[in-house]
């Protein structure tokens, strides 16, 4: 791991790294905020996962996390949302697949099965990184995302309810198996199974029995994915169907962008702040 850039704010340090990844066969940067607690003490993770045409950068940059985590005493983790380089494949006129669109998934279908393995790299890789280089209390974990990222939150808590205390999203693509955007995704990267992906819906996976203590998600109204790529009404469904408890907030007049998750990021983390039991 070798640091990018290193920048103070709010008296914490907020750092973009690169590493050799594993799991991705390629080169991968992160962004990490350590809070200035983290000198004299390991404070709770959050991670945040980002959405379709991203990198670590829009939300470290626009989703203005960094007051409130260091108000809070958390560390934010923002992981890229691809595999990236000359050797990656990719389709480079397609904005949902390739690269700033790996879904989260650990892909089985060539060629994209070498490199596309973004479940194994957070669940796995990156978290043993962060634990080795940064002052990071891994027994307390809580992850967020946005669209996409709101997807790959979601799933992965659902998967891993003893790896993650909290989960929350904004806007989230809750039934990738039925959005436009997603489903074409999923077949290149899972094969044309539906069965394979099942694993990385959050709607499916709690129809297949998967359970997570609560979730909170926010939603804006006015957000022109909604009625086609998001729908959270499905996942609200299906909530309420397996007993597990969902604030789902419809903002009035909000969009998809980060004016959007900026506005309610501090509720976020202060949501998961008590939940990690630091407030």
């Amino acid at each position: 791991m070798k640091p990018v850039s290193l920048a103070k704010s709010h008296g914490g340090i907020q750092g973009v790294y690169s590493h050799a990844s594993e799991a991705c066969a390629c080169d991968m940067t992160f962004a990490v905020f350590a809070p200035p607690q983290a000198v004299e003490q390991r404070c709770p993770v959050v991670w945040y996962l980002s959405g379709l045409t991203c990198t670590h950068q829009n939300v470290m940059d626009k989703g203005e996390y960094r007051r409130m985590a260091a108000e809070l005493g958390l560390i934010i983790v923002c992981p890229d949302t691809s595999p990236r380089g000359a050797d990656v494949p990719d389709e480079k006129d397609n904005w949902q697949f390739g690269s700033g669109a790996g879904f989260y998934v650990d892909a089985t279908q060539a060629p994209f099965a070498k490199n596309y393995r973004m479940y194994s790299y957070i669940m796995e890789e990156l978290p043993a990184l962060i634990g080795e280089n940064f002052p990071a209390d891994m027994e307390r974990q809580a992850i967020f995302g946005h669209s996409m990222g709101g997807h790959g939150a979601l799933t992965m808590a659902l998967r891993n309810p003893d790896r993650f205390k909290s989960c929350s999203a904004f806007a989230p693509i809750v039934n990738p198996m039925a959005a436009g955007w997603s489903k074409p995704a999923l077949e290149k990267y899972l094969g044309p199974d539906e069965a394979a992906w099942r694993a990385y819906d959050a709607c499916a996976l709690i129809e297949d029995g998967h359970r997570f203590p609560e979730f909170l998600a926010d939603q804006g109204t006015a957000d022109g994915f909604l009625d086609e790529g998001l729908r959270p009404w499905l996942f609200e469904a299906a909530c309420a169907k397996a007993g597990i408890p969902l604030t789902l907030r419809m903002q009035e007049g909000y969009d998809h962008s980060y004016f959007f998750i900026s506005t309610f990021m501090d509720d976020h983390l202060k949501w998961h702040a008590a939940r990690l039991g630091v407030c």
